[in-house]
């Protein structure tokens, strides 16, 4: 499997809540929770994104890059 390294900054309740998890062996690590997670983001907010993306096409075909 291919990877790609990214850096990020997190508030910081939200890394310990992280690092929680990972204590307590819900995951092995923080890279595998923050793929997970991600993966189930956008595994659920599929529809919502792509008709986001589509409005956003046509209002700027409709109006420019005002």
């Amino acid at each position: 499997m291919m990877t790609t390294t990214i850096q990020t900054t997190l508030p910081t309740r939200l890394a310990e809540r992280m690092e929680a998890l990972i204590r307590e062996g819900w995951f092995p690590n923080a890279d595998v929770l923050i793929a997970e997670a991600l993966r189930r983001f956008l595994d659920t907010h599929r529809a919502e994104l792509m008709e986001r993306f589509i409005r956003e096409d046509v209002e700027w075909g409709l109006h420019g890059a005002d």
